[in-house]
């Protein structure tokens, strides 16, 4: 029976291959050659396809391995924890792999492995934005972003070292639709004229009422429940001009997940950022007001096309005073998002600075009066 795991070889000299961001193509390390995108998946097309269909005959095959009062295999223990287990076709190793893994590397002989089953038929995506950016470049983002923040340990910074940094094409959900405003507002309008000795203010109240449909196209929700999603919707946007046809061929030398959240699962994620972007570009029509106060909305929501895509992101982590900090950086912009810690000592230096200097101008003022 065909592998259900293939890996990318070298044509020149079949060592393994990288997709390369900044180049855009495949890459050997070895031998220096490199290859279109497009080359690649010609050349695999035949093998992926193979693996596919393995993959799906392995999943028709009843499981009839019994564990009990006896030692198991890798692979009927991968069975009896929810994983999965493949053989390197470069070493013959055994990987074990989350169910929804796409794309891994063998940690014994380190080639990136591919699983087509994972990515074909109804699970294929339409979409990918390769990644642009290099571990390199993610490992120098998080150090910058420790520049500037005054309450950041000293020895976290000076200290740290990175734990793991992995490039990850993480699956996404992108869902067009519009949304329908409804919305009611108080506004004043507020005049002032002299009348002999005195000023006199007349505000008058309006009620006001807009309503407009907003379109939206491809609103981004992960749909992986592993990502952290409040990471994953600050590292946006990407730009969707550089979105491709989907193809394994942008997948080795990274990591891959398939969806293990339906659509249905994360439509009211999307439906709350169109309902509120929806909001606030009707809000911003209401104008030539002294004061606006909302006083009630409808909004309707109505969904369309769902396309799915692979989008590229570095999750970087690290250790510091036993606690785990994650980091997120978009491998096409370079946007990073995460948390960092926060030194006591310095947090009172900063606020008796603070403090000091308000003390200060209140004894200036004091003088002075």
């Amino acid at each position: 029976m065909a592998e259900q795991i293939s890996n990318y070889q070298c044509p020149s000299c079949t060592g393994p291959l990288r997709f390369d961001g900044k180049t855009g193509r495949l890459q050997c390390d070895y031998c220096g050659s490199s290859f279109s995108v497009q080359e690649i998946e010609a050349l695999y097309k035949e093998k992926d396809e193979a693996a596919a269909a393995a993959a799906q005959q392995a999943e028709m095959e009843p499981d009839n391995v019994s564990l009990e009062g006896e030692w198991g295999t890798g692979s009927d223990w991968a069975r009896e924890q929810g994983l999965k287990a493949y053989n390197c076709p470069s070493c013959g190793a055994e990987l074990i792999c989350d169910a929804t893994t796409a794309a891994t590397s063998c940690p014994y002989c380190g080639n990136p492995s591919i699983v087509p089953g994972q990515l074909s038929n109804m699970l294929k995506p339409d979409f990918v934005i390769p990644f642009k950016l290099s571990k390199e470049d993610a490992v120098a983002a998080l150090k910058k972003y420790y520049n500037g923040k005054k309450l950041l340990p000293r020895a976290f910074s000076n200290k740290n070292h990175i734990q793991e940094v992995k490039g990850v094409y993480v699956p996404f959900w992108l869902i067009d639709g519009t949304a329908e405003a409804d919305m009611q507002f108080q506004g004043t309008r507020v005049t002032s004229m002299p009348q002999g000795d005195y000023m006199v203010t007349a505000t008058d109240y309006y009620r006001i009422r807009r309503s407009g449909t907003v379109k939206f196209e491809k609103i981004p929700v992960d749909a992986s429940s592993k990502m952290p999603d409040a990471h994953m919707d600050a590292i946006e946007p990407f730009d969707y001009s550089e979105l491709k046809p989907f193809s394994n061929a942008y997948l080795p030398g990274f990591l891959a997940e398939r969806y293990d959240m339906e659509p249905e699962a994360c439509y009211s994620r999307a439906d709350e950022r169109a309902g509120n972007t929806a909001a606030e570009i009707v809000a911003q029509t209401v104008k030539g007001y002294s004061s606006v106060i909302p006083q009630g909305s409808q909004i309707r929501i109505r969904r369309g096309r769902v396309s799915y895509a692979l989008m590229p992101v570095w999750m970087l982590s690290t250790q510091w005073n036993g606690e785990n900090y994650l980091f997120a950086m978009n491998g096409q912009t370079g946007k990073l998002i995460g948390d960092l810690p926060v030194s006591n000592w310095r947090s009172l230096e900063w606020f008796a600075g603070i403090a000091g200097g308000v003390a200060m101008a209140l004894a200036v003022l004091m003088y002075f009066l």
